[in-house]
């Protein structure tokens, strides 16, 4: 990772963090970004949880990077999200490499950075720590939260844990817990980046190199999962990169395979590959059913919270039958739940392009809970 991280918002976490590995955690960074403005009242705020590859910087530009907001489609001025109307909080994750304590941070014992030091974290711990935004501002009880995919299963876990502590939930093409096949991808991209020599058993960063290929690998990998085949044969088919025939070497001959090396090297500029590991664990780890005696229903139990469950039809990631069985649950629980299943062929990525009807049904869901929330 390339950029230096300088001039963000951060909260310094005091209270002690009982991390589900047994450890225990204080004083830690957690880096933030905010959008909009807090009302008197204090019920417009909106918590989005983003996921794998994401950060705090939603919308606009991120002024690290210098890229536009990973969500920058639907969070806004008259955007789905309005930020002339609501006020838009997003932290990046704990074991992130934005701000956030990860591993990449430097260990006040020896004065170098974690690496595989750093405690192996949950989706639980992520969520616990970023509680302690809601408390930093004041708000009793939010709007809105939201996330897709990993930023989703933050959310299920938010619900489930602090069920009193948010107005309405949107979960979007995630699971309450990963399946075998999400497993062997993220070990398949975990192995490319330990494979790499420059990884150096995570101690790379005091050597000043990157396991850059190994990460690019991993990228392209999970790349391709966010993606439909429909969509891949629309956007590329077969056509070649240009060129009028095959070269006949492992060059990029193919549009795709420009466009998945393209992918995967310019995200090592902004991704640490040790964060990639630990968030990664995380995911797999995750599993909200083993939490509860009784299982999801026990989870969602006494949940006073409006759900809206989105998933998209060609998502084969975290395909629409995870999303109803999250929907079942949360029936069986009594909560209010609406589910809306997004006809689509851009895959799992469809929540972070622009897609109308998506971003209209957002939109919809939230300004009809805020004017419910008002009364």
């Amino acid at each position: 990772m390339n950029y230096k991280i300088e001039n963000i918002k951060q909260l310094l976490v005091s209270k002690p963090l009982n991390l589900d590995c047994g450890l225990i955690i204080k004083d830690f960074p957690l880096a933030y970004e905010t959008y909009g403005e807090l009302n008197k009242e204090k019920n417009n705020a909106i918590l989005i949880f983003h996921a794998l590859t994401g950060d705090q910087f939603a919308s606009g530009i991120n002024p690290i990077t210098k890229r536009e907001g990973w969500w920058d489609t639907a969070v806004g001025a008259n955007k789905a999200i309005d930020t002339k109307k609501y006020f838009v909080i997003c932290a990046n994750v704990l074991g992130g490499c934005m701000g956030s304590f990860g591993p990449k941070e430097i260990n006040k014992k020896n004065k170098e950075p974690y690496g595989l030091n750093f405690p192996v974290i949950t989706i639980k711990d992520m969520v616990k720590a970023q509680e302690a935004l809601l408390d930093h501002f004041e708000i009793k009880k939010l709007l809105c939260a939201l996330g897709g995919s990993m930023g989703g299963m933050q959310l299920l876990q938010f619900c489930a844990s602090f069920p009193d502590r948010t107005f309405s939930a949107v979960p979007i093409a995630c699971s309450s817990s990963h399946s075998a096949q999400n497993i062997a991808l993220n070990e398949l991209a975990r192995q490319a980046i330990m494979a790499d020599p420059n990884w150096n058993k995570g101690d790379y960063v005091k050597n000043d190199s990157s396991p850059k290929n190994g990460l690019a690998v991993a990228r392209m990998a999970g790349h391709i999962s966010y993606l439909s085949e429909s969509g891949l044969q629309e956007k590329f088919g077969r056509k070649l990169q240009e060129k009028a025939d095959y070269e006949f070497s492992f060059n990029a001959d193919f549009q795709v395979e420009s466009y998945l090396r393209h992918q995967g090297y310019s995200f090592v500029d902004r991704f640490d590959a040790n964060s990639y590991l630990y968030i990664t664990r995380a995911m797999d780890y995750f599993d909200l059913s083993k939490q509860y005696k009784e299982g999801l229903t026990e989870a969602f139990r006494d949940q006073k919270t409006k759900f809206l469950v989105i998933s998209f039809s060609s998502d084969w990631l975290y395909p629409t039958k995870h999303s109803k069985d999250i929907v079942i649950a949360l029936n069986a629980s009594g909560a209010n739940v609406a589910f809306s299943e997004i006809k689509t062929d851009k895959g799992h990525d469809s929540f972070l392009v622009n897609e109308p009807k998506f971003l209209m049904t957002i939109k919809n869901f939230i300004d009809s809970c805020y004017e419910a929330y008002k009364k």
